[in-house]
């Protein structure tokens, strides 16, 4: 938001009353658009009227407020409130609610206003506007030079946790994982480095950089302790978080200030270690299209859109938060994967525990709105009749008891009765819309509110009761009870029966012919017709209120019974895809093996319109003998398809689940790394060739003996003598198990790499079936040991649909430059590999490695030679323009070295 000066310079005692307050409340908060309440409309004015009415694209109005000038003014329905919120939230503006504190009708002067909440990305609570898939996380971050604090929490959900990372990179990795709308962090971050521009604008994350007391220490400690009612941190597992209970305790007091009360909603805190999940930079996540595509940004196409049969929009945000960190823990590894084995073994419990879970409501969401008092009547009914199914489920739970994950949330799951009882006798079965409305509370309830309820539609009755009981009582047969918009209602007596008006009669109006009086009786049963409406409305808000608080007491029960109603959810949707695709169930184990029979992949076999046209493979890779795959094959062939597929059932095995194969033995990995396509990023001034050797760079760096690299194309973007000699190079360091040794998938279009293959005893040839015909060729989509020797490039253009002019001219070219000079010298090196041309290269860690040198020196004697042969007689143009070439070439490669 940019600065707003115009009501900075308004002389505050010049305005009216109203506008004094308003401009008091919006320069103690000047970061804010400040929506104002004034009867049915939230009012903006000054800059805040300028600035929303451009984003919201309403009407710029004026008022007059006391100034020279009308002060520029827009409004928005307090009804519609919702909608123009989200929008501006979205775009990153902070909003602060100012309402009406007290009833309008009993103000004394000015009705009083304050500010109820705030609203930001993080922190919005209307559900409309949020993703129900997906958490809305707000993050806190504190840098310092030991280490990284990192808290997270969704109001709308409670969960709250936190960590510490050591640097910068992992803070990212963590920032990648969660997604978070919005990033509350010290100073100190904003100057370590990290690219706060990537942050706020391919990212779409509003960044707030706070004030040092929110990270002060003691105060962090202090706050943490009073929330959770425990005398030390010790009781919350956090004390060996120095950093993150700094974190955590500043996400919490900003929540706390936003919702200007206590976050009841938050009752646990959750810290954790980010080696105890595998983990996955922002390039794997996006390369391997788990939760979106990388050109849609869509679930279709990915893996979440493939797994995600959940019935609740709880599950489904688990599921996603399953697969975004996927576990490295064996143990915790087969609890998954028994609870899934049960529930495909078990169809019929399976289908009957989904059909159940069908009618639930996100109970998560439900509370958070109990908890912050925004539940109305119908929000009370989606929950009772989502706890409704909870008995059902339990009892459908009982014929898998034997599974000890699933025994585990049968002993987790709390039926509510006590609630769904509550509720089912309280709130009628079309309630209002709004809580203010009468009509919410069912009949015999209360004994009050049904008393009012009567009196709203028995008064008539009641009346003429009375009339003939006073007529029986005094001997006016023409006494009648009449009304009066002035003096209400009263008994009317002519003047002939004056005479027979007993004591009690209190004299109220005098007509022409007629008295009219009132009793003690008439005047109780006026006061309850007359106020029925309004002690009716008022009885059943206060009601309505009572009941949704006693629920919100019970958020422990509520929380936990959600967060194992969601289990379940993932546990039967993982076992249904199991089931409805043919995956199986992979052999987890410790011997550093990835042993895959027929493997498919999970994405692309659903995409086709018949999984019979997936064409299936195989996977060896361990750390020895078989460390290194090189694959080589034309573009199209289904290289990058091949080793997606072997990274997303990995990441499928170790989220617990089944994986598409025949059969699997698959050993559990710490990070799984994709270098997979590159594009430009002209913004920050990187060519294609520097973000593919920066994601290079980042894997070599910090992967370990136990990580998975899928490696495509390395090189590409540069000269073929540098991309060769670059890709040779990351292919030595990554076979050297004294360096790293981490199992390996490499696709490249450098045939020159399967020379590799016996010169080093853990790297190993595969290329993609192509059968020829002619100038035609088809992919066979099946990978067979041994190396291409054939890029089938002109081959793929004319595929492509390229000119056949081009295609000729293509092959003309082709054939004018082929020369063998590249492959003999590397066959030379790869013969040499084990002899004496060698250099000492220094790498990361201070380690001397020995790494052949890749090129013999052109010398001048080399090219005066080369010239001397040339019959420049027989050239071509174009045969002259390339033997030039080829020289320069040679002599800039000399120079080089």
């Amino acid at each position: 938001m940019g600065s707003t000066t115009m009501f900075e310079s308004v002389d505050i005692d010049k305005v009216s009353p109203m506008m004094q307050h308003y401009l008091q409340t919006k320069r103690e908060y000047k970061d804010c658009i400040l929506f104002y309440r004034l009867g049915d409309f939230y009012e903006l004015f000054f800059d805040d009227a300028q600035v929303a009415s451009k984003e919201l694209e309403l009407t710029l109005t004026g008022k007059a407020c006391g100034l020279e000038e009308r002060a520029p003014m827009c409004g928005i329905p307090f009804h519609a409130v919702d909608s123009y919120l989200t929008k501006l939230v979205s775009r990153g503006f902070k909003v602060a609610i100012c309402e009406q504190t007290e009833d309008p009708k009993l103000a004394k002067g000015i009705v009083k206003r304050d500010v109820t909440r705030i609203v930001t990305p993080g922190t919005n609570l209307n559900m409309q506007s949020l993703e129900e898939t997906k958490n809305n996380y707000i993050m806190s971050i504190i840098y310092t030079p030991d280490n990284i604090g990192i808290s997270v929490a969704d109001l709308t959900t409670g969960d709250y946790y936190l960590t510490e990372v050591e640097n910068l990179r992992a803070a990212v990795d963590e920032i990648g994982k969660y997604s978070p709308s919005e990033i509350i962090c010290n100073e100190a971050f904003n100057f370590s480095g990290i690219d706060i521009d990537e942050l706020r604008n391919r990212l779409q994350i509003f960044i707030n950089p706070l004030d040092s007391r929110y990270f002060d220490e003691d105060s962090c400690k202090k706050l943490l302790m009073k929330h959770f009612k425990v005398s030390s941190l010790i009781g919350l597992g956090i004390e060996d978080f120095p950093n993150g209970v700094v974190a955590a305790g500043a996400l919490l007091q900003y929540l706390t200030d936003m919702q200007k009360s206590d976050i009841s909603i938050i009752t646990h805190i959750y810290p954790y270690l980010t080696s105890k999940f595998m983990l996955l930079d922002s390039s794997t996540r996006r390369n391997l299209e788990l939760v979106e595509t990388m050109r849609d940004k869509q679930k279709r196409g990915t893996l979440l859109w493939v797994l995600d049969k959940t019935k609740t929009a709880m599950g489904a945000r688990m599921l996603r938060s399953f697969i975004e960190q996927p576990l490295i823990d064996k143990d915790e590894i087969l609890l998954r994967q028994g609870a899934v084995d049960a529930l495909v073994k078990n169809v019929i419990t399976r289908e009957e525990i989904r059909e159940y879970l069908n009618p639930v409501y996100d109970l998560e969401r439900l509370m958070s709105k109990i908890i912050f008092k925004t539940a109305n009547p119908r929000d009370l009914l989606a929950f009772r009749n989502s706890i409704k199914m909870i008995p059902a489920i339990i009892t459908a739970l009982t014929d898998v008891k034997d599974n000890e994950a699933l025994n585990k949330l049968f002993s987790e799951l709390d039926p509510l009765t006590d609630i769904y009882e509550l509720i089912d006798q309280a709130i009628v079965e079309e309630p209002p819309l709004t809580i203010r409305e009468s009509g919410i509370i069912k009949e015999g309830f209360d004994k009050d509110i049904d008393h009012f309820r009567e009196a709203g539609t028995n008064g008539k009755g009641w009346l003429a009761k009375l009339e003939d009981e006073e007529k029986e009582n005094t001997g006016i047969k023409s006494l009648k009870i009449k009304y009066s918009n002035v003096f209400g209602y009263s008994f009317e007596v002519t003047n002939s029966f004056k005479d027979k008006v007993p004591d009690y009669f209190i004299r109220k109006q005098t007509l022409a012919n007629a008295e009219r009086y009132t009793t003690p009786k008439l005047k109780e049963l006026e006061d309850t017709i007359l106020n029925a409406q309004d002690k009716l409305n008022n009885l059943e808000y206060e009601m309505f209120c009572k009941i949704r608080d006693s629920i919100a007491l019970e958020i422990n029960r509520i929380q936990s019974t959600a967060k194992a109603i969601a289990l379940l959810d993932v546990y039967a949707s993982l076992a249904y895809v199991a089931e409805k695709n043919h995956y199986v169930k992979p052999v987890i184990n410790d011997k550093g093996v990835i042993n895959i029979k027929n493997g498919r992949h999970p994405v692309v076999e659903k995409m086709l319109d018949s999984a019979d046209m997936f064409i299936s493979n195989d996977t060896y890779l361990d750390n020895k003998k078989h460390c290194i795959s090189i694959i080589t094959g034309p573009n199209m062939a289904g290289k990058s398809t091949y080793m997606r597929q072997t990274a997303l059932i990995v990441l499928m095995a170790q989220i617990g689940c089944f994986i598409p194969a025949e059969k699997a033995d698959i050993c559990v990995v710490d990070r799984i790394f994709t270098r997979v396509g590159a594009s430009d990023d002209l913004g920050s001034g990187q060519s294609t060739f520097m973000v593919e050797m920066n994601e290079v760079a980042n894997i070599l760096r910090n992967a370990t003996p136990n990580s998975l690299l899928i490696l495509d194309e390395i090189g590409r973007g540069t000269s073929t003598y540098d991309g060769l000699a670059i890709a040779w190079a990351v292919t030595e360091h990554i076979s050297n198990r004294k360096i790293l040794g981490a199992k390996t998938l490499f696709a490249t279009h450098y045939h020159e790499l399967t020379e590799l293959e016996g010169k080093m005893d853990n790297v190993n040839n595969y290329c993609i079936a192509v059968k020829e015909n002619g100038d035609n060729i088809v992919f066979l989509r099946k990978i067979v040991k041994g190396g291409a020797d054939k890029s089938y490039g002109i081959q793929v253009a004319k595929l492509a649909g390229v000119p056949d002019m081009v295609i000729d001219r293509a092959k003309e070219i082709v054939a004018e430059l082929t020369d063998n000079d590249i492959t003999e010298k590397v066959q030379a090196i790869a013969r040499d590999s084990k002899g004496d041309k060698k250099v000492k290269v220094q790498h990361y860690d201070d380690v001397d490695i020995d790494q052949m040198s890749l090129f013999d020196t052109v010398t001048d004697e080399d090219v005066l030679k080369r010239l001397q042969e040339i019959d420049i007689t027989t050239l071509t143009p174009m045969d002259a323009l390339n033997t030039l070439y080829k020289l320069q070439s040679d002599l800039k490669n000399r120079w080089k070295n």
